[in-house]
């Protein structure tokens, strides 16, 4: 069997494992387990996320390449430590873990790992392959260290100095993430129809989970909207750069990741910046907007997280004197 590479058609995948009759779905995965094939394995594991995962055949790509990024490496693992998959001993899987935590691997990037390693399993029972469950129990310590101090905001000088020096197109990428707060997904998804810069708001269709929501934009990301639809909206020139969509509906012309990094670095280098991610500009629109309204359920809603913890431990945080004023005169 060859290596699956995720091109968008799930459903076709799903069908090359759920057409077999169960005799011949369990032979093909107990065999693949047995050889360790990391292809087959992962192919497999794609196959259950489409069928049974929680967003089943809508899963979306950086899910997938995630969870065959985590296959592989246990396959890898268990190839060299001779662990069987079908049989794992109790400690197989613990073990895995520890190694990949004194290699040095961040808690939170191991529990990646071990998600995509349980959903292997759960693709492997699914497939009647094996009743093993060796991930059920395992331990992965927290990290007490918030995310906001592993992996910071841009900062206010940090902001202003990339987007005197970024062209229009990086400085209206660089709006949509530190001002909208906008995941990088949902920026290059963006349709011009979802641009209303006279009402000031955004439409994000696409958001985690496939969820929809509606955003305010800044006087400042209203500004660089009208100025970039000027130039490249409908019926406008066209700027390149990268891989360009075919349609003309969408906003940016480009639509991977790389050439989205590509465009948004170089203006950063032009200022002197260090280019840390998109992240830390969803972060900066974070704590930014905390700072000015004190509500983390508002902030919650902008960035577009189902639980407020989650912009509490990563995005957005108070400053450590945010009470002095509350407490003066006690």
């Amino acid at each position: 069997m060859t290596l699956v590479r995720y091109q968008g058609d799930l459903l076709a995948l799903t069908r090359e494992w759920t057409a077999l009759p169960d005799d011949e779905l369990r032979r093909r995965a107990v065999r693949a387990a047995g050889d360790k094939d990391t292809a087959a394995l992962i192919s497999l594991t794609t196959a259950y996320l489409a069928q049974q995962g929680g967003s089943v055949v809508l899963t979306s790509p950086r899910t997938i390449q995630a969870y065959v990024l985590g296959v592989r490496q246990f396959s890898e693992f268990a190839r060299s430590q001779a662990v069987s998959l079908l049989r794992p001993g109790r400690h197989d899987a613990q073990n895995y873990v520890n190694q990949m935590l004194a290699a040095g691997r961040a808690p939170a990037g191991v529990q990646l790992k071990v998600a995509a390693a349980g959903c292997l399993y759960r693709a492997l029972r699914w497939a009647g392959a094996t009743e093993a469950d060796p991930f059920k129990d395992v331990r992965v310590p927290t990290d007490p260290t918030s995310g906001l101090v592993k992996r910071p905001p841009y900062s206010e000088d940090e902001v202003a100095e990339v987007l005197e020096h970024a062209d229009v197109q990086a400085k209206f990428l660089l709006f949509l993430l530190a001002h909208a707060g906008l995941r990088i997904s949902e920026a290059l998804a963006l349709e011009w129809s979802d641009l209303d810069e006279e009402r000031r708001r955004l439409h994000i269709r696409t958001g985690k989970g496939r969820k929809e929501r509606r955003i305010a934009m800044s006087t400042s990301l209203a500004r660089a909207a009208r100025q970039y639809r000027a130039l490249f909206g409908l019926g406008g020139s066209e700027h390149g750069g990268g891989k360009r969509r075919t349609d003309a509906a969408h906003v940016f012309r480009y639509a991977n990741y790389t050439t989205a990094r590509y465009h948004l670095r170089r203006a950063f280098d032009a200022a002197g910046v260090d280019f840390r991610g998109f992240h830390p500009g969803r972060k900066y629109a974070g704590t930014r907007l905390l700072r000015q309204i004190k509500d983390f359920g508002r902030v919650a809603a902008h960035l577009g997280h189902a639980s407020v913890d989650t912009t509490r431990r990563g995005y957005a945080q108070l400053a450590a004197d945010d009470l002095k004023d509350d407490l003066a005169g006690w």
